[in-house]
């Protein structure tokens, strides 16, 4: 018995072993293939290669599959999107994203806490929305609008699924809309933070909409715990500091040195 126990342990120390490797590689891999190829092509087919179970179900399944993976499918092709407008030469913004990716399929993604699922949120629409603006920089803007409202409706999606929120779709679908409308407000004016030569470009709009989704999701979580005795003043606190802050971005850190 003891020895069936030892080797089932080894198995399993092994199989995890071998789980985090491939991660990694996957992790890596990603950003490598995108910067030795020039293109984004091939980084993409790697990340969905990766989430071939979400195809190899029945038809009837794939859009509930897809709606259940649209954080970490996003998270993905948001990786390679920033590895290929980073420019064809590894630069440091190549390494930190091989680092983020890494860290998110072996440490984060497998978390399934409420404070993990907020903090996966958080993550997918940073790297979401600031692919997102540096892909749509010189498109209609119509294209920033609907990618803004998809992750969005992802990222309210994936917190409130994890909850066990029974009636979400109203939530999600306002979520979306307001990210889609701050996304159509700013895209005439979209500002990216630039950090001399290492590559690495945060769009404004990124931490705006970052800001925007904590509050609204604080703000979503004290009216349920409230529920009829709710007050303004149970979330005065998030929302202020976030209004100010946005504003501190906007008023202070927007000089058009910035504006692309």
């Amino acid at each position: 018995m003891a020895d069936f126990v030892f080797v089932r342990k080894s198995r399993n120390v092994a199989s995890s072993m071998v789980h985090v490797f491939l991660n990694l590689l996957l992790g890596v891999g990603a950003v490598l293939i995108t910067v030795l190829s020039s293109s984004p092509i091939l980084g993409i087919i790697l990340v969905l290669v990766s989430k071939w179970r979400i195809f190899a179900v029945r038809a009837r399944y794939l859009t509930l599959n897809l709606k259940s993976n649209l954080v970490d499918l996003i998270v993905g092709i948001s990786v390679v999107l920033l590895a290929y407008y980073a420019g064809p030469s590894f630069l440091v913004v190549d390494f930190v994203l091989m680092a983020i990716y890494s860290i998110w399929l072996i440490i984060i993604k497998p978390l399934s806490s409420e404070k993990a699922t907020l903090a996966q949120s958080l993550i997918a629409v940073f790297l979401g929305i600031s692919a997102a603006t540096i892909m749509c920089a010189n498109l209609d803007s119509i294209v920033l609008v609907l990618i803004s409202f998809l992750i969005g409706y992802a990222a309210s999606r994936h917190v409130l699924v994890q909850s066990n929120d029974k009636d979400f779709t109203l939530t999600t679908l306002v979520c979306g809309l307001v990210f889609a409308e701050i996304a159509w407000l700013c895209h005439s004016w979209n500002i990216i933070y630039t950090f001399s030569n290492t590559g690495i470009r945060i769009p404004q709009l990124a931490v705006i909409l970052s800001i925007f989704a904590f509050v609204y999701n604080y703000a979503r979580q004290a009216m349920i715990k409230y529920q009829d005795d709710f007050r303004f003043k149970h979330i005065l606190g998030p929302v202020v500091f976030g209004a100010v802050l946005i504003g501190i971005i906007v008023l202070f850190t927007s000089n058009p040195i910035f504006n692309i």
